[in-house]
């Protein structure tokens, strides 16, 4: 969700620009289930345009109907929205509507935030009716203490109050500079992602070779340069080089990344395995498990798009600790 924020504060500071108001939408409250869940944003502007959503699009124009209330007196408020009837959710939405504007310390604040790759918190203070008006809105905290709101409007702290903490941008480190790693790196720029590729020095690409990415440098194993590797890192290596593998892999051995990938074929990661250990005989259990090769879910892919799909979605299931299986098995919520 925090690449959804981005793309709502910075089209938020565009509209402001502008001389446009924003109003800014967050579902706070759920009874039952829905499509999207408690904390999903999206942004409505006086000129009545809108970026992203909180359902699958039957709700938006509803809430911009009665958003306009909130434009013309600048008084945050919460409506709801009951799906039972409408979408077939079972659920009913509690949103809240509040005025939204970017002060330049708060953008300075979050832009360093974001960059240093730390995670802070959305505090949203509601009462559990519908459109009734009061001392609502949100609260932003990041590590260093400083608070923002998005108004200069009174908040009532004694409401209730969602919080969220949304993490750093998940980080894609790709290793490879081929045609598949431009589709992996298209991929995963949708999701929201965070991506950064090396390549060879011998075969050097440019930042126009993967649009969207972040950094695209050339490195060789023994000379690699990362930081901020981590939990909210995942490293795919598709060098299509044994050789390369092997030593990208004995460098990476000090580092802590969610998913380590490697394309190729299954017959080649026991022989990939066992030189692994007899360069790096300490090398740790817990690193090991983290890598996944051949990369990627088992659903038939062939063309490099698939194969890129595939990766992707065997990193989401690592990250968010599911055991991958077809949702038609399930029986309840989607959703615990």
């Amino acid at each position: 969700m925090t690449h959804e924020f981005i793309n709502i504060l910075q089209q938020a500071l565009i509209n402001q620009k502008k001389g446009l108001n924003n109003v800014l939408v967050t579902v706070v409250n759920l009874d039952g289930s829905s499509y999207r869940k408690p904390g999903v944003r999206m942004l409505l502007s006086s000129d009545d345009k809108m970026v992203g959503a909180v359902s699958g699009g039957c709700v938006e124009k509803e809430i911009q109907r009665r958003a306009q209330t909130v434009f013309k007196d600048k008084k945050a408020k919460i409506i709801t929205y009951d799906g039972r009837y409408r979408l077939g959710c079972e659920g009913v939405l509690y949103i809240l509507l509040e005025p939204f504007f970017i002060s330049d310390d708060l953008f300075t604040e979050f832009s360093k935030n974001i960059s240093e790759r730390k995670s802070f918190i959305i505090e949203s203070y509601y009462q559990k009716e519908d459109e009734v008006f009061g001392d609502f809105g949100s609260i932003i905290q990041f590590e260093n203490g400083a608070k923002f709101t998005f108004s200069e409007g009174k908040i009532n702290t004694k409401n209730e109050v969602f919080s969220q903490t949304l993490q750093p941008l998940f980080k894609l480190l790709i290793i490879g500079g081929e045609h598949d790693a431009v589709k992996l790196c298209a991929q995963a720029i949708q999701l929201g992602w965070q991506v950064e590729v090396i390549t060879s020095i011998k075969d050097p690409k440019e930042l126009t070779d993967f649009p969207g990415a972040t950094s695209v440098t050339a490195q060789t194993p023994e000379i690699l340069e990362l930081n901020n590797i981590n939990k909210h890192t995942a490293i795919v290596i598709m060098n299509h080089n044994f050789t390369y593998d092997l030593r990208y892999l004995t460098t990476l051995q000090n580092e802590n990344p969610v998913y380590i990938g490697i394309l190729g074929a299954a017959k080649r990661r026991e022989k990939l395995l066992n030189e692994l250990f007899d360069i790096a005989p300490d090398i740790s259990d817990e690193f090991l498990e983290k890598i996944h090769t051949p990369a990627g879910l088992n659903i038939g892919a062939e063309t490099p798009e698939e194969i890129a799909l595939s990766i992707l979605a065997e990193i989401l299931s690592v990250v968010r600790k599911k055991e991958v299986f077809s949702l038609k098995k399930i029986t309840g919520r989607i959703h615990s």
